[in-house]
């Protein structure tokens, strides 16, 4: 494990040169002060964990200190915001510090979020505030835990910096990792630019450092479409089948790597609503949770576009047309594991879409349905969980179906269905009023409700002694938050 002073820096990105990225210093914080840490993510890095104590580590990741190696950049990328074109977007308040790599060989980029005005920054003051800082760092670990591929958080550092929003807020940082913060909007940017050299120089880049296995195929930036067309329909399967919804879909904040990024008003579904809005900024549901299907599939079509001078239009066609099938195949597979399931029949689909609809129509807390669907046999389990539905015949011509499914599915005990679900059903979710408790305490200067939030998170499958309260379903006032990406 190594200290602070001991991390090894390789800039690649930062060698493309001023075309892709501007060289800016962080702007410090004012009495910067930790306010949760990752250990899991700390490890990436092979830092000792007691190194979050130290003050040197609110010093870096505040702009007060930065190692020598480090050259921050502001990237340039643009985007396809709520439909939209944008020709110029960027990191506003973002920098890469840096990209480190560990001991195993990995690279991580070390992104600081909320550290001043860039180039990119148009009329925004820089800064983030700190309950969004909080709120990014709960959901990248907490996914990260779900086994949703996503961008990962080091730390949040607070401050006495005064930050104008709706109101005065504290100023905070976020210290982001991630193998790439490379995003569709990169290609974006040159593509509509006219810049094919730079473009073609960052799918070279993307392609050696991220994307190497496809050189060994006959059409090499088409191999590497492909698997970024798999690793969203991938990503977004699993967003579904755990609730997640993102908020703003913009194509700027898409992962080249097909990884959950920039969080901005998400949250998970507290009772099963196919049509729910996180953002209350999007007035047109856009971004919907059932939009994020196909909204994954039109982002994609804009990267392709983007993607034209190195791949012909019909091959790109073909490849996105893998996107519908591959999302149905990771998704559906997860549901039957939900469920309880361990082969594969063809009413499946009907079987997950009808308990769905009947979930939709009764107000079913969605995490807790499928907890406590298998702490018991299939029987016994859907007979207590009948209460929660208003439509009780239908329920039961489900639980019926169900019931038969599950015995022909296999000869297994008690035990054995309980730990296969309880493997993949999470007890522990980030719901929007468990974070906003943790918010409200944090800006009072009590840090401890985020740091045990986030502890919980880091084992959502595991039942924790003593935090009950955690696996609850939210008040009628936790159910209603809204989230806005003022941040």
């Amino acid at each position: 494990m190594k200290a602070l002073d001991e991390l090894t820096f390789d800039n690649r990105f930062a060698r493309l040169g001023d075309a892709f990225s501007t060289h800016v210093l962080p702007e410090p914080l004012d009495e910067p002060r930790l306010v949760v840490a990752s250990n899991a993510a700390m490890a990436l890095l092979d830092l000792v964990p007691a190194v979050a104590e130290t003050p040197v580590f609110a010093e870096l990741f505040s702009g007060h200190k930065l190692w020598a190696e480090a050259e921050p950049r502001a990237m340039i990328y643009s985007g396809h915001q709520f439909g939209g074109y944008t020709p110029q977007l960027g990191d506003g308040r973002g920098l890469l510090l840096g990209e480190v790599y560990n001991e195993a060989g990995e690279h991580w980029d070390l992104h600081l979020k909320g550290a001043g005005m860039t180039p990119y920054s148009r009329t925004g003051d820089g800064r983030a505030v700190l309950r969004s800082s909080i709120r990014e760092f709960l959901a990248s670990e907490a996914l990260h835990a779900l086994g949703i591929p996503s961008s990962r958080a080091l730390c949040v550092i607070g401050s006495s910096t005064p930050v104008w929003r709706e109101k005065q807020e504290r100023g905070a940082m976020v210290l982001r990792l991630a193998p790439s913060h490379i995003r569709f909007g990169h290609f974006e940017y040159f593509y509509y630019t006219k810049k094919p050299e730079q473009q073609a120089e960052l799918a070279e880049h993307v392609l050696n450092l991220h994307y190497p296995e496809c050189r060994e195929q006959l059409e090499p930036y088409l191999a590497m479409f492909r698997e970024i067309v798999e690793r969203n329909a991938e990503m977004i399967a699993k967003w579904q089948a755990y609730g997640f919804c993102h908020g703003v879909m913009n194509t700027d904040n898409m992962s080249i790597l097909g990884i959950t990024f920039d969080f901005g008003p998400f949250a998970f579904l507290d009772d099963f609503d196919a049509h729910f809005i996180c953002n209350h900024s999007d007035h047109e549901g856009r971004y919907s949770f059932s939009n994020q299907v196909p909204i994954g599939q039109w982002n994609l079509s804009a990267l392709a576009q983007a993607l034209t001078p190195f791949i012909s239009v019909d091959a790109l066609k073909e490849a996105l047309g893998l996107y519908l099938p591959l999302y149905q195949a990771h998704y559906l597979d997860l549901m039957r594991r939900r469920l309880g399931l361990t082969t594969a029949e063809d009413d499946d689909q009907q079987l997950v879409e009808r308990l769905l609809k009947l979930m939709q129509n009764s107000g079913v807390d969605y995490t807790l349905f499928f907890r406590r669907l298998g702490d018991e046999s299939a029987e016994m389990a859907v007979a207590k969980l009948r209460d929660d539905f208003v439509d009780l015949a239908g329920f039961d011509a489900w639980a019926g179906l169900y019931k038969a499914r599950v015995e022909r599915d296999g000869d297994y005990s008690e035990e054995q269905r309980r730990e296969r679900m309880h493997a993949v059903n999470p007890l522990y979710i980030l719901r929007n009023y468990l974070a906003q408790n943790a918010i409200a305490a944090a800006e009072s200067g009590d840090y401890s409700e985020v740091q045990r939030l986030h502890e919980v998170l880091s084992k959502p499958f595991e039942e924790q002694a003593g935090m009950e309260q955690y696996a609850q379903r939210p008040p009628d006032w936790g159910k209603h938050l809204e989230i806005s990406c003022s941040s």
